[in-house]
Order: C-alpha cells, then structure tokens, then sequence
C-alpha cells in the first residue's frame, strides 16, 4: 500500500493541543517532501567509493528483499512490508511500475532504493535507506543522485518522499540538500511494531518503548 499524501487544503484533523494515545501505539511527525523539475547541479558529486554499484531492478526474491528491509529500516521503525503477507508483497514487487534497486559496495548489499511509478505522471521514492554501517560514508549522496536520474527518465511531472522523526535526525536536511522541497507536515499513528513482534524491543532505541 502507498503512503497517504496529505490533502492539499482543509482542516486539520486533529485537535490543537495534546492527544493521548492509547497504549501499544506510537506516533510520528511526517514531513513531506517534493520536486516539480529535476534539479541543475553545478557539478557532479564526487564518489567516495569506487565499489559503488547499484544493481536493479531487481526480481521479486521475497527472502532477500524482506532481508535488506530489515536491515535497512529496524533502526527507523519500518515495518509496512514486514507485515505484508507474502502475495500481496508479491504483486506490489511485481508490478512494473515498481522498480527496487539495491546498492552494493564491494560486492555486498548495503541499502535500499525503491522508486513507485503507479500514479501516472508522478514518482514516489517510496523507500531509501543505507544499512547502519554505511552511514555517513558518502554512499547516500551517491544513491539519491541514482534515485533522482532515475525518477526523471521517465515522463513525471513531480518526485515526492515522505520522512518521518522515527528516520535519521539528517532526513530532511539530506533531501532538501538533494532538491526536495517541504510542502507538508502529517501525524502518523501505528501499533508499536516491538510490541507486535513485527521487530526486536530493542529495535530504534531513540524511540521510547512504552510497554503495555
């Protein structure tokens, strides 16, 4: 399933003020993010790795894609494609107009780049990430410059993403960096994936665990 964009206009949806929640859930600030036209870089980046190679799109190999999932997003809370049952990921990834790369730096998987064609005209990066011990090695710069020329080689009018607090404390500085723009913010609201089981309780400990 999509993320939800937010509405454009109206009001908001939730009252001014505090609002509990109920036990077992969390919630996060969303901020969402878009470009309207490629952007014009004055230079190319400069590669900090030789290794990089990005591989894709890849096959729908379930295993290895919930794999790199995990790896990817346990410390952020992602937990939407683990709890997929294993058809309805299985259409999602095969569907054409989803396209998921894996960047590999001296030879191994490290992260995960996932571009969603579905709405016509429109590009969402629905997913990117790097494994925790790539981070801030230069090879994120590499793959949201990937992401980007891969978005506009097809005929889109807008490339959009969605960052939330539970992502790195850089997210949003990082994609307006690379040319996103802010034009809203949202609140979302799940069941806390470590008290599921969906992830380990010691998953994204910068998130407080408020057990039940």
């Amino acid at each position: 399933m999509r993320s939800p964009e937010p509405a454009r206009q109206g009001r908001a949806s939730l009252p001014l003020g505090y609002s509990m929640l109920p036990r077992g859930q969390i919630a996060t600030l969303v901020t969402y993010l878009e470009m309207t036209q490629r952007p014009v870089r004055e230079s190319a980046p400069v590669s900090q790795s030789d290794a990089y190679e990005l591989r894709g799109p890849v096959a729908a190999d379930l295993a290895s894609y919930r794999t790199i999932f995990r790896r990817v997003g346990e410390d952020w809370l992602w937990c939407s494609r683990l709890v997929m049952s294993d058809e309805e990921l299985r259409i999602t990834l095969e569907n054409p107009q989803v396209e998921v790369y894996v960047p590999h730096h001296q030879g191994q998987p490290v992260g995960l780049l996932e571009l969603d064609f579905r709405e016509q005209g429109e590009c969402e990066l629905a997913f990117f990430g790097l494994v925790k011990e790539k981070i801030g090695k230069g090879i994120g710069g590499l793959l949201i410059e990937d992401a980007i020329t891969l978005a506009w080689a097809k005929p889109i009018r807008r490339f959009f993403v969605h960052t939330c607090t539970f992502d790195h404390p850089g997210a949003v500085h990082f994609y307006r960096r690379s040319g996103f723009r802010p034009y809203a913010h949202g609140i979302e609201v799940l069941e806390d994936p470590r008290l599921t089981g969906v992830l380990p309780r010691d998953a994204a400990p910068h998130v407080t665990l408020v057990s039940v």
